[in-house]
């Protein structure tokens, strides 16, 4: 049975001598990285590596993690570049109004009087809300913030999302 797998992040380096690894996090959930949690280091076409965290600090803006049975860097040099993965069965229940990135990414943005803007490349998280990337039929991306006041309908199951523009948004 092939599992779905989501990406939590990248490991993008080694990180001192005794087998941490520095991780660009994309996930917002902290419990990812707890103690004993398992999770998955794979590259486009690799079979993934199941990895048990056996600990996990910040340090200058990164996540570190030390994996079992981990505990050099010759022990990590070839995870270098590899994307952190979760199986589908360790998603976490979400609030209502929430999603997650895979949800949201390839949805068709419309505003509400029904004109067709493009569809969600990607997210970006600068800082109090996300901002979606979303990429026109022509012409340039255009940013669309994650507030209320902009996004007023998102139908996962018709990968479909209602906004009303920003005085300024579209032009």
């Amino acid at each position: 049975m092939n599992n779905r797998m989501f990406n939590i992040g990248k490991i993008v380096n080694s990180h001192g001598i005794h087998g941490e690894v520095k991780i660009v996090r994309i996930t917002d959930f902290e419990e990812r990285f707890e103690p004993g949690n398992t999770v998955f280091a794979a590259g486009k076409n690799d079979h993934p590596i199941k990895l048990t965290i056996e600990s996990h600090r910040h340090h200058k803006g990164f996540d570190l993690l030390k994996f079992q049975n981990y505990n050099n860097i010759n022990d990590i040099e070839h995870l270098k570049g590899l994307n952190l993965k979760i199986e589908e069965s360790q998603l976490t229940e979400l609030e209502e109004n929430e999603y997650y990135y895979h949800e949201i990414i390839g949805c068709d943005v419309y505003t509400l009087n029904g004109e067709e803007i493009g569809f969600v490349k990607e997210i970006l998280s600068p800082g109090a809300n996300d901002v979606w990337v979303v990429k026109q039929s022509h012409g340039k991306d255009i940013l669309i913030p994650f507030i209320e006041e902009v996004v007023k309908e998102i139908h996962i199951n018709k990968k479909k999302i209602i906004i009303e523009p920003m005085e300024g948004l579209l032009d």
